[in-house]
């Protein structure tokens, strides 16, 4: 019993309430403690509030890419990026052994740790953004950190979405993202 009560207390859930209806997302901060704690904070602090999705990859719109990749990709509201915080330190996933399947919540990044507060959720299985995975020459990776457990019909609605070279012609507004 002990053991249940330790697990479901490192499962927060969030939910992200987009003008398409809400997604609600577990995060596993036992996995990923450092990822998770830089997220929440985000959310605490209501950074997300009037963010949006605004990036959408598909199959169709990445010509340049040899390994191609379905994600969304959302961030706070860009009149709070003077107060993010630092950037974190990168949590592999050949470490906390969240690989980057359907539904998968990860931090998007330019190198390792340099990820603030954008996030992507995957869409179909995208093992080639775990650790050693060849999507970004250094093969480091990106920090997954928790999934989809409502709303994946919504993901897939934002993904569909009319776009020029992979930014949301209609970016998604994130109303606000809070702890359940």
């Amino acid at each position: 019993m002990a053991l249940a009560s330790c697990q479901s207390s490192s499962l927060q859930h969030v939910t992200i309430e987009t003008e398409l209806g809400n997604i609600v997302v577990e995060i596993d901060s036992a996995a990923a403690p450092l990822t998770a704690t830089n997220f929440l904070r985000y959310v605490d602090g209501n950074f997300y509030q009037g963010g949006s999705f605004y990036r959408t990859v598909r199959m169709d719109n990445q010509p340049d890419n040899d390994i191609r990749i379905e994600v969304i990709q959302g961030g706070a509201n860009s009149d709070r990026d003077e107060d993010s915080f630092e950037p974190i330190l990168l949590e592999r996933t050949s470490l906390t052994g969240i690989s980057h399947r359907d539904g998968v919540i990860s931090m998007a990044r330019g190198g390792p740790d340099s990820a603030t507060h954008s996030f992507f959720i995957c869409i179909g299985d995208q093992l080639s953004l775990d650790y050693g995975g060849m999507r970004n020459p250094d093969g480091q990776g990106f920090a997954a950190f928790g999934r989809v457990i409502e709303g994946m019909d919504i993901v897939r609605e934002i993904q569909s979405g009319a776009d020029t070279s992979q930014t949301l012609d209609s970016p998604i507004l994130i109303g606000n993202i809070t702890r359940m």
